[in-house]
């Protein structure tokens, strides 16, 4: 009996993660299965926490360096689709100029993951909307070491 059950687990897994790929694509469904860049950021020289319309949270943390991006880290309480907008985002901004990061915004988010459906849409301006806010909170750190 055990054997027909885990059988039909892995039958019913397998399912999910086909219609998953389906509805999503390949990389939303890789980076919800193993998102990179996924974590806090000790010591983070820009940080943020914004909460989307949805209730989903997402958290951005840059590591910077002679005016580029050392590190990038996002966490999220949210969804596949947010955690997945969060590690393009945070993919993304890694080695980049500062200069830069505002190139990335959500549509340039979704182009990179191949798109979402349009009811989860809303989590690459989440992921998008943190980072420039962790950036912006870069900035007010560096303003305020000049005083």
């Amino acid at each position: 009996m055990s054997g027909s059950l885990d059988e039909f687990a892995e039958r019913l897994q397998e399912e999910i993660f086909q219609e998953t790929k389906k509805t999503y694509g390949e990389a939303v469904f890789q980076r919800w299965l193993t998102p990179r860049f996924m974590g806090a950021l000790p010591n983070a020289d820009g940080k943020s926490k914004v909460t989307g319309k949805c209730g989903d949270t997402m958290e951005f943390y840059l590591k910077i360096s002679n005016d580029k991006v050392e590190k990038a880290l996002f966490w999220t309480d949210g969804c596949g689709s947010s955690t997945a907008c969060g590690s393009m985002a945070a993919e993304l901004a890694q080695g980049k100029a500062i200069d830069d990061l505002a190139e990335i915004d959500g549509e340039f988010i979704l182009k990179k993951l191949g798109g979402l459906p349009k009811e989860e849409q809303h989590c690459a301006f989440l992921a998008a909307g943190a980072l420039q806010e962790a950036l912006r909170d870069y900035f007010e750190r560096q303003r305020q070491k000049k005083e």
